[in-house]
C-alpha cells in the first residue's frame, strides 16, 4: 500500500534492484570469465545498491567481446571497483542480516551497531574473505584469516564510516517504518546505506590493491568452457583477435619486473606458463590482474607497503568509523529501538532530539492508513443520536471504536478514530435516574478506555487507564454501569492516550435530561445542509417555539494524506477545525423562524485551544456552565463565551432578524482550511438562516 509518496520510489527501486541482479547474476554465469566468489559479490551487491550496483558492473567487470576480460579489467579504478565489491558484498551482507535480527529483538539503536559492525566484518572477514578466497589465495584458513584481517579491518572500518551514519538517521528520521524489517523502506535505507558505505570504502580499496593487500577483479577460463580462450579463438575471428590481444598484454605483464604490481606471479598463483597453454595442459586458469600481483608460493600476494603507512591509513578510518558510529548520538535517541518506535510516521516539523522517548514518538505518529477499517460515506454525519436497548429496566448502549475514513469537506478525507463509525461518536441522551450500561468493544489498534467527563459514579467507571480499570485490549470488551444522577450537558473522550485518542476523533456528547422533561419533545439535530432544500419533518420542527443543537469542537492535523493528532507542540498544530466533525461550508445550517429561540449547547471536545464562540444577530442568555443549570439571579447576555477543552456552555439565542447569521469561533485562523477560506470562511463556523 503507498502510504506517502516516497513508497512509490521505493517500489520502483527496489523492483529495479531484483531485476538488475537477475541480470548480472545470468550475465555472470553465462557470459563473464570470473571466478565464483566474484560473480556472487556482483550479484549481493547489485541486489543491495540496485542500478548502481548494474552500473558497476557494466562499466568495471562485464568482458566488453569474449576474450577480452583480462584486458578491460587491468586498470587500477576497475581493481579498486572489485576489490570494493568484494568487501561490500561479504560486509554489507553481515549488516544486513544482523540489523534484521537486532531489530526483531527489540535491540536499541547504539547497540544495534555495534552487533551489525561485529556480523559484517566477522562475514567478511571469515567468509567472503578467508573462506571463499582461499583456493584463490593458496595458503591454509588460518593462514589466510591472519593475512587478510588487517586490510579487512580497514575496508571494513571506512565502509562502516559511511552507512552507519546514513542508516541511523534514515531509520530514525521523520518516517519510522525505515526501522522495520517488514516494510519496504527499511530495505531502501539499507540500500542507500550500503551505496553510501561503497562510496566511503572505494578510495581505500584502490590504496589497498595498489599495494598488493587486497585483490581486485579476476579472470578464470577453465578448460573446456565456454570461457577457453582456445575454443573462443576456434569460434569467431573476432573473439580470436581479442583473445590474441588480451593473451599479448597478458603475457607483456607478465614479462615486467617489481616494483610493477604485476610482477612476481608464479605457477602457485594459478597461471600455467601462458594463459592459452595453461588451457591447453588442462588446468583451470585464474589469470589475477594487478590486485594479485606480488603472490609466492608459501602466502599468495607479498604487501607493497610500510609499516607507518599502514598504521597511518588505519587510524583515519578508525576515526572514520569511531564519527560515523557516534555523531548520529547528537541528533537521535540511539536508545530506542524498533520497537520502541513501530512503524510512526512522524507529523512535519516535529523536533526529536536525542531524548524523545519512544512512546512521544508514537503518540504524535499519524494514523497508519492500513489499519483503516471503513471508509464513510461523504454525505455522513457524525453525533447521531444513538437509540439504547432496554435491558431488565437498564439503558444498554453499544459503542465500537475503530479507524475509519471521515471527510471533513467534500475533497478532504481524515483518518479517524471513530466510535460506531461516526465522529463525534453518537449522541447519547439518557434522563436522570436511569441506570445504563455503555459496552465498549475496542477495535483500534491500541488500548483506550472512555471517561465520563463531569459525572457523579463509581470510581471504578471513570475511565482513567493504570489507576481505575485496565486499558481495554485490541480486541476486548468492557462495560461500563452507573446511575445518572445529574442534570445537564456533558460528554465522553478516551482517557487513554488522550491527547492523541481524543484528538483523533474518539470523543461525543452525553445529554442527561431532567425526568420532568415531556418524553415525546422533538429536539433537531441537522436541519439543512447548504444548498439542500428542507425536507417536511424539518418544516414541522420549525414551527415549535424552541429548538436545540449540540457543537462539538475539534482541531485536526492533516498533512501530506496522513493525520496526525493536533497538539500545541513542534510540529504538531492543527490545519482545520470541525464543529460535529464538518468543517465550514459542510458544517450543519441551522434553519429558524423570526421569533424562535435555540438552546446552542458548546462542548469544547477539542484538545488545545480555548475557543471563543460567537454568534451573530444579538446577544443570547448562558443559561448553563459545565453541566450545571445556572439560578435566574446568575444567568448573564454575552455574544462571546470561551469554551476551552473539557468546558460545557448552554446559550439560549433569539432569532430576532430574518437572514443568515454566523455561529463562529472569533480566532480567524481557525476559521480557515488549511489557512485558505472557502465561500467566505471555514474551519469553525456555521450558519443560522432565520426566516420570518
Amino acid at each position: 500500500m503507498i502510504v506517502q509518496p516516497i513508497d512509490v520510489f521505493v517500489f520502483i527501486w527496489l523492483g529495479l534492484a531484483l531485476a538488475s541482479a537477475l541480470y548480472v547474476g545470468i550475465d555472470q554465469f553465462r557470459n563473464n570469465p570470473e571466478p565464483a566468489v566474484m560473480k556472487w559479490g556482483f550479484i549481493l551487491v547489485t541486489l543491495y545498491m540496485g542500478p548502481i550496483g548494474l552500473l558497476l558492473y557494466v562499466m568495471a567487470d562485464k568482458e566488453p567481446v569474449p576474450g577480452s576480460h583480462e584486458d578491460f579489467t587491468r586498470p587500477l579504478w576497475k581493481q579498486g571497483v572489485g576489490s570494493t565489491i568484494h568487501c561490500v558484498a561479504g560486509d554489507a551482507t553481515g549488516i544486513i542480516l544482523a540489523a534484521v535480527i537486532t531489530a526483531l529483538l527489540g535491540l536499541p539503536m547504539w547497540l544495534d551497531l555495534i552487533v551489525e559492525y561485529l556480523a559484517g566484518f566477522a562475514f567478511g572477514l571469515f567468509i567472503f574473505q578467508a573462506l571463499f578466497m582461499q583456493r584463490i589465495m593458496g595458503g591454509s584458513y588460518v593462514q589466510n584469516v591472519r593475512k587478510s584481517f588487517m586490510p579487512e579491518f580497514i575496508s571494513m572500518n571506512a565502509m562502516m564510516a559511511g552507512m552507519a551514519p546514513t542508516m541511523t538517521l534514515l531509520m530514525m528520521g521523520r518516517d519510522m517504518r525505515a526501522m522495520q524489517p517488514t516494510e519496504p523502506l527499511f530495505w531502501m535505507a539499507m540500500s542507500i546505506g550500503v551505496t553510501v558505505g561503497y562510496a566511503f570504502a572505494y578510495p581505500v580499496n584502490v590504496w589497498l590493491v595498489s599495494r598488493s593487500l587486497k585483490h581486485g577483479l579476476m579472470t578464470e577460463r577453465p578448460q573446456g568452457s565456454r570461457f577457453d580462450l582456445a575454443i573462443i579463438q576456434r569460434l569467431t575471428p573476432r573473439g580470436a583477435a581479442d583473445a590474441h590481444a588480451g593473451h599479448g598484454a597478458m603475457q607483456a605483464l607478465a614479462a615486467r619486473q617489481p616494483p610493477d604490481p604485476m610482477a612476481g606471479i608464479n605457477h602457485t598463483a594459478g597461471i600455467q606458463g601462458s594463459d592459452i597453454s595453461a588451457s591447453q595442459q588442462g588446468t583451470p586458469t585464474t589469470v589475477p590482474t594487478a590486485s594479485m600481483a606480488g603472490m609466492d608460493h608459501a602466502s599468495g600476494m607479498q604487501p607493497n607497503v610500510t609499516v607507518p603507512q599502514l598504521w597511518a591509513v588505519f587510524m583515519v578510518t578508525a576515526l572514520m568509523l569511531i564519527a560515523g558510529m557516534t555523531l548520529p548520538s547528537t541528533v537521535v535517541n540511539m536508545k530506542l529501538s524498533a520497537r520502541d518506535v513501530g512503524a510512526s510516521i512522524m507529523p512535519p516539523g516535529m523536533i526529536m532530539t536525542r531524548e524523545t522517548p519512544g512512546e512521544a514518538m508514537r503518540d504524535m505518529a499519524a494514523i497508519d492508513p492500513r489499519t483503516v477499517s471503513y471508509t464513510a460515506p461523504g454525505t455522513a454525519r457524525g453525533d447521531q443520536r444513538l437509540v439504547p436497548q432496554l435491558v431488565d429496566g437498564v439503558k444498554v448502549f453499544q459503542l465500537d471504536t475503530s479507524v475509519i475514513q471521515w471527510n471533513i469537506l467534500p475533497d478532504k478525507q481524515v483518518a479517524a478514530y471513530a466510535i460506531n463509525r461516526q465522529v463525534p461518536g453518537p449522541r447519547l441522551e439518557i434522563n436522570q435516574g436511569d441506570q445504563v450500561q455503555f459496552i465498549v468493544k475496542n477495535n483500534l489498534p491500541e488500548a483506550t478506555t472512555l471517561h465520563w467527563h463531569g459525572l457523579i459514579l463509581p470510581n471504578e467507571m471513570d475511565g482513567v487507564p493504570g489507576l481505575e480499570q485496565r486499558p481495554i485490549p485490541p480486541g476486548g470488551t468492557f462495560t461500563y454501569a452507573f446511575t445518572a444522577v445529574q442534570v445537564g450537558t456533558y460528554f465522553y473522550h478516551s482517557h487513554q492516550d488522550s491527547d492523541r485518542q481524543q484528538g483523533l476523533g474518539e470523543y461525543g456528547a452525553l445529554i442527561i435530561r431532567p425526568t420532568t422533561e415531556p418524553a415525546n419533545l422533538e429536539r433537531i439535530r441537522t436541519l439543512t445542509v447548504p444548498g439542500d432544500r428542507a425536507t417536511a419533518a424539518e418544516s414541522v420542527a420549525q414551527d415549535r417555539t424552541s429548538l436545540e443543537y449540540t457543537l462539538q469542537l475539534q482541531e485536526w492535523l492533516n498533512r501530506d494524506g496522513l493525520t496526525y493528532p493536533a497538539m500545541i507542540m513542534e510540529g504538531g498544530l492543527p490545519n482545520y477545525f470541525t464543529i460535529n466533525g464538518k468543517a465550514y461550508p459542510s458544517t450543519d445550517t441551522l434553519q429558524m423562524r423570526v421569533g424562535q429561540t435555540v438552546k446552542l449547547r458548546f462542548i469544547g471536545s477539542n484538545n488545545n485551544f480555548v475557543h471563543p464562540m460567537h454568534v451573530h444577530g444579538g446577544p443570547f442568555e448562558v443559561v448553563a456552565r459545565d453541566g450545571e443549570t445556572l439560578p435566574t439571579s446568575g444567568r448573564f447576555l454575552a455574544d462571546t463565551v470561551n469554551v476551552g477543552p473539557g468546558q460545557r456552555y448552554d446559550v439560549v439565542w433569539t432569532a430576532r432578524q430574518p437572514g443568515k447569521w454566523l455561529i463562529h469561533c472569533h480566532i480567524p485562523h481557525h476559521t480557515k482550511n488549511n489557512n485558505v477560506e472557502q465561500e467566505g470562511g471555514g474551519g469553525l463556523m456555521m450558519v443560522i438562516d432565520v426566516r420570518t
